[in-house]
């Protein structure tokens, strides 16, 4: 239970008794309950936009975007605006983007970045609600974080929060959690079936990119996987033959 109710205080902002010590490796071990945490806030967001959504969609978007960032603390926000920041100012320079993502101020590309990801969501959201994709919503955003365990795996680009997920993580654990959200998604959402594929194709681009993960990296990470899932999801549900669930 110490490793969830670490989980829990690292990815949100929910209420959990206080531990009463912390050890570094600790952090590593709760890396498993990422997914499980996930669709615990998939829940709580899913389910404040289903209640808003019988005023009005658009008002359950902004509710559901509301209670996402809120429930996170805008944490893999701040990930992707320092990592849109250091690729605009880096110049393929790999000192540079370190330095740049270490920087505490907001530059105008990780402004920009945010404007454009909080505003896709917002639409995106809006639409499922008015689709009924509530199944969805829940599964997303524990795909987004099971990615993590599949991302940390690359070298660490520097001391940090990367090299502590780098340590040891049980493979039973993720193959276990891979093959459960595979199996919910193909029962309750079949589009997302496509997360392993956006996860692949992020890792690949760091590979290419920049060679390795920082700590702002995976929280970039999750935040373009459910922005991608997201334009799945809705994508789907718009193409004919395609079904939203199965019976």
């Amino acid at each position: 239970m110490t490793r969830l109710i670490l989980a829990i205080q690292f990815l949100t902002r929910l209420p959990t008794p206080q531990l009463k010590e912390f050890k570094d490796e600790w952090l590593a071990e709760a890396a498993r309950w990422f997914a499980p945490v996930g669709l615990l806030l998939g829940a709580l967001v899913a389910g404040a936009g289903y209640l808003s959504a019988r005023l009005d969609p658009a008002l359950s978007a902004w509710v559901m975007l509301a209670v996402w960032v809120i429930l996170t603390g805008a944490l893999h926000l701040d990930g992707m605006a320092d990592v849109a920041d250091a690729l605009g100012a880096a110049h393929r320079d790999k000192t540079r983007l370190l330095a740049v993502m270490k920087d505490p101020h907001l530059g105008v590309f990780g402004v920009v970045t945010l404007i454009l990801q909080l505003s896709g969501k917002g639409v995106l959201l809006m639409l499922a609600a008015r689709q009924n994709l509530w199944a969805g919503l829940v599964l997303i955003p524990a795909w987004s974080r099971l990615g993590i365990l599949y991302w940390q795996t690359l070298p660490p680009l520097a001391p940090g929060m990367a090299e502590r997920f780098a340590w040891k993580i049980p493979f039973a654990a993720r193959r276990i959690e891979l093959a459960a959200l595979l199996a919910a998604s193909l029962l309750l959402a079949p589009a997302l079936v496509a997360a392993p594929l956006v996860a692949w194709l992020y890792r690949r681009w760091l590979t290419a990119r920049l060679g390795g993960i920082t700590g702002d990296c995976l929280g970039a990470g999750v935040e373009v996987m459910e922005l991608a899932l997201l334009g799945v999801l809705v994508t789907a549900s718009f193409l004919p033959g395609i079904p939203l669930s199965f019976p």
